[in-house]
């Protein structure tokens, strides 16, 4: 009989982990960029799972949720995507993700180390000395954090900003430590219970979103853009 899947789970404490390429990292970071974007599921009825299963994630745009199908098969963790329509009045879709609980292990440390590595690539300041090619790597990170949360954050679009709320505070660090990467300052505001990160309407908000368009197709990579990040 097969076993039932394990739903995705945010990933927990970080434990050293050895670096990752720089490929790897950009899309370990991203993924768990997104989770981190995504509240507690709304849908954590007893029959989606048994109650040994750890809680799920769920988006409400599909693109956020083909996003990160993408990226996790791109990591070699496979995945299951289903949608849900709910709502009387107003129809909404949820998208719900799992992988199968022998992959639930390395998801979960896959995504640790890309976040806890790229955090620390990111808010670890400009390094002196460090080549143009890390300096790109490092601009890629930004635009992925930032990426991410405009596909699955909550959208704050006002005629003068372009903003997104967050209800995690690490995320919301990232966000404005990318934006500077980007050369893009940015503004950070605490709400009722989330933060607000917004760049100014004009050139910082169309350079952010030029950052965070999605990429091409990814090819081969050159050999050192394979080596580990730290």
């Amino acid at each position: 009989m097969a076993r039932e899947p394990a739903l995705l789970d945010r990933p927990r404490s970080p434990a050293t982990p050895p670096p990752l390429d720089w490929l790897t990292l950009g899309d370990a970071f991203e993924a768990a960029c997104l989770l981190r974007c995504t509240p507690p599921p709304t849908a954590a009825r007893p029959t989606a799972a048994p109650p040994s299963h750890s809680p799920g994630v769920e988006f409400n745009r599909e693109d956020a949720a083909q996003r990160m199908r993408q990226l996790l098969a791109r990591l070699d963790i496979p995945v299951r995507h289903e949608a849900a329509v709910g709502g009387l009045r107003r129809r909404y879709e949820l998208h719900r993700l799992y992988v199968p609980r022998e992959h639930h292990g390395a998801y979960a440390r896959m995504l640790d180390a890309g976040w806890w590595q790229g955090r620390r690539e990111l808010l670890g300041g400009p390094l002196p000395g460090a080549s143009p090619a890390r300096r790109r790597w490092v601009s890629q990170l930004a635009a992925a954090a930032w990426r991410a949360a405009l596909l699955a954050g909550g959208r704050h679009v006002r005629r003068h900003i372009l903003g997104v709320r967050l209800t995690d505070r690490e995320l919301a660090a990232v966000l404005i430590r990318g934006a500077a990467v980007l050369d893009v300052p940015a503004v950070l505001r605490p709400g009722t219970g989330c933060f607000l990160v917004s760049v100014a309407d004009g050139p910082d908000r169309q350079r952010i979103l030029r950052s965070a368009a999605m990429e091409a197709a990814r090819g081969a990579a050159p050999e050192r853009a394979r080596h580990p990040a730290c």
